[in-house]
């Protein structure tokens, strides 16, 4: 019962903070917590309370044999040492030892009546001392036997699960394609979706948060929704009317930007069929028209060339094989004067004079290796492939890790203050929750110590000349006898001279039919004038390269 209504009080904090809308109590689910859940509850504290227990006894077991080993007599001590060192002892006190006369025998060396002197009774004393006190102190140690087993045990238990967790558990196997496998278990668990909300990649946390700190819960799933927009604002993208999301997940970016581009058609892939049918089925939910989930190998789009305005690709590159096949497939499917923007953990730039240690190269291996990363590269390389495929302009890398490292921690942080996401999924999810935990942790880590930096990567398509001098005209559309170009190349160059003269703009405004703009229209005049000049610019460039040859 307590347990009952310790999870209908967190549900209702929770619908405070997110909104009745998002997190609607729900008796039903509160019912749901049954004896078997509120087992495993007791089960913890049990085992909990149990290690407490022995670490006590343990204690208190070490403190008695200690005291008992200390607690005999010195006069005791000091005589069995006498008799140990065969002297005749006349007068014994615990502070100074032995003084006073003494019959010493051969073994010392003394003859007769001869009065040994105060240094070398102090010093025959200490020999017979320390003799009797080794086979004492032998005698006392046996004593500590189960307390010496206790420390033995826990730190055998304790090296073993410092090996398991330091044994990554799941390696990136390209012939079992085991990264789709791996996140369809995480969205049948639901424990990604319980605390990362829609959006399964890092947040944004600006200087006004960073400096103010104690993030909520609630902060958490904000930074997300954050990202989205300061990433778009990044990207430098205008009004894009087809949108691809590369490596989508439950598809929260994907929502989000058909929420915020109604008129724009949103397409997000993902290896995990169990992902595309959470997300559609939030799609329907929310009843979002301009989004589709399709299940597709970012390596092998079905999609034709040129065929989105904006492609996205926010922390996808991670789990690519081929991360010049996964931008060379990106670029094809980009119209001319599209934009492409990439989001992605980078590892730092080696170079000769800054490579890799062997420590730094073991840390990396345990974060490939933990969550199926095939391999990191830096964000220095990615701006190399993007300019090696020929078709990018304007390539631009930055590193948003001051704006995102908060992530990590802040990831661990929410399932410490609401921990019922993980108690009522049973020991084995409790355990991988425990290994990712550790693994932020790592991560947190790495960036933080340079090893690691989160890439931001942004390039637009260059738009293809014509053979003869003539430029490609992508789109020219007329809204309200009002004209909007887009994506029009209204330079081009020359064969013959090799001078740089405007097009025929007046060609593609009359292709519009009955649409054409207004004669009126005071931008068109403008246009109209501009192309008239340029025209008489390029007839008197043209005049003089020909006088000139």
């Amino acid at each position: 019962i307590f347990f009952r209504d310790l999870a209908f009080d967190i549900m209702a904090l929770q619908a405070q903070e997110y909104g009745a809308t998002a997190c609607a109590i729900d008796l039903g689910a509160v019912d749901s917590l049954n004896a078997a859940s509120t087992r495993k509850w007791l089960l913890g504290i049990s085992a909990t309370a149990t290690l407490a227990c022995v670490g006590l006894i343990a204690y208190s077991a070490g403190f008695h044999v200690k005291s008992e080993l200390f607690a005999q007599p010195q006069p005791a001590i000091h005589a069995r040492a006498s008799m140990r060192s065969g002297m005749d002892v006349r007068t014994l006190t615990n502070q100074q030892g032995f003084v006073g006369t003494s019959n010493v025998g051969n073994a010392n060396g003394l003859h007769g009546a001869q009065q040994p002197s105060a240094t070398r009774l102090d010093s025959v004393n200490a020999a017979a001392y320390l003799s009797m006190l080794v086979p004492a102190a032998g005698s006392g140690l046996a004593g500590w036997g189960p307390l010496a087993g206790l420390i033995t045990v826990f730190t055998a238990i304790a090296w073993g699960i410092k090996k398991v967790l330091d044994t990554p558990s799941r390696t990136y196997n390209p012939a079992d394609v085991n990264v789709g496998k791996e996140y369809d278990a995480w969205t049948q668990e639901g424990v990604l979706e319980y605390y990362w909300g829609e959006h399964i990649h890092l947040g944004y946390y600006s200087p006004e948060l960073r400096k103010r700190g104690n993030y909520t819960n609630w902060e958490f799933i904000q930074a997300k929704i954050d990202f989205i927009n300061k990433m778009f604002e990044w990207s430098e993208s205008s009004t894009p009317s087809s949108i691809l999301d590369v490596g989508c997940g439950i598809g929260g970016t994907s929502r989000q930007l058909a929420e915020r581009f109604t008129n724009a058609q949103v397409t997000g892939i993902t290896l995990s069929p169990k992902q595309v049918e959470r997300g559609m089925e939030l799609v329907k939910e929310r009843k979002i028209d301009n989004c589709q989930l399709k299940v597709m190998d970012a390596l092998k789009m079905d999609f034709p060339d040129n065929s989105f305005d904006l492609v996205w690709g926010c922390e996808s590159g991670e789990h690519m094989p081929d991360k010049k096949k996964y931008v060379e497939e990106m670029v094809r499917v980009l119209k001319p004067g599209g934009t492409l923007v990439i989001a992605t953990w980078c590892q730092r730039e080696e170079t000769p004079a800054t490579p890799f240690t062997q420590s730094e190269k073991d840390k990396l291996q345990f974060l490939y290796d933990e969550w199926a990363h095939p391999y990191f590269i830096s964000k220095e390389e990615y701006a190399r492939l993007l300019e090696g495929t020929g078709e990018c302009k304007q390539v631009k890398a930055a590193d948003w890790n001051t704006e995102t490292i908060d992530s990590w921690r802040h990831s661990i942080w929410v399932g410490i203050r609401d921990p019922m996401g993980l108690l009522c999924k049973g020991p084995k999810v409790l355990y991988r929750c425990l290994r990712d935990a550790i693994t932020l942790e790592r991560m947190h880590r790495a960036f933080a110590c340079g090893l690691m930096e989160y890439g931001m990567l942004r390039a637009t398509k260059k738009i293809p000349l014509q053979e003869g001098g003539h430029a490609l005209v992508s789109r020219v559309t007329t809204i309200d006898h009002s004209l909007e170009c887009a994506n029009v190349q209204s330079l081009t160059r020359d064969e013959a001279t090799g001078t740089l003269c405007p097009i025929f703009l007046w060609v593609a405004f009359a292709c519009q039919g009955p649409h054409r703009p207004h004669p009126k229209n005071s931008r068109v005049v403008i246009l109209a004038v501009t192309v008239l000049l340029g025209h008489v610019a390029a007839a008197a460039f043209a005049g003089a390269a020909i006088l000139s040859h």
